[in-house]
């Protein structure tokens, strides 16, 4: 069941980058509110069919929940519209790996307290070591970004 999880998080990623730039391209003629609008929209429409036919879940259950858990609803719909406003500034790979350096600064801080009735576990070189190498590929994959934008423009 682990290696089935971890094939379905990678088809995932590839999913995420793959719509990262469709969006971002999508973006510069629709607008960057607009697109994560449409976005949203379909995939409400394609959940809603999913549940009619596979949901064994309770859709009203949003209204025994803490409320604080309800944020998540709000933090999703940043995540996508600041991934449509970064592509087509700074690329697919870089805002991929920015968006992947932000993950692991709050996994290691949620980790590290628990946060959310997570595993506690503490920080140590080898997550600082993850995080500095994560940092260092950044800045290379924008130089070479940067480099490449000015290159086709010259």
């Amino acid at each position: 069941m682990g290696i089935l999880m971890i094939l379905f998080t990678f088809l995932g990623g590839i999913t995420l980058s793959a719509q990262s730039a469709i969006n971002g391209t999508f973006s510069r003629k629709a607008g960057t509110i607009e697109t994560t609008l449409l976005t949203f929209l379909t995939g409400t429409m394609f959940l809603a069919i999913f549940i009619l036919f596979f949901g064994n879940g309770n859709v009203f259950a949003i209204l025994e929940v803490p409320k604080w858990q309800l944020s998540a609803v709000f933090l999703g719909v940043l995540f996508l519209l600041f991934i449509i406003a970064a592509v087509p500034k700074i690329g697919v790979i870089a805002t991929n790996i920015t968006v992947i350096i932000g993950q692991l600064v709050i996994g290691i801080v949620i980790d590290n307290f628990g946060w959310f009735n997570s595993l506690v576990i503490p920080l140590d070189m080898k997550r600082y070591f993850a995080l500095l190498f994560m940092i260092i590929a950044l800045y290379f994959i924008y130089r070479g970004n940067k480099r490449a934008s000015e290159e086709t423009t010259a």
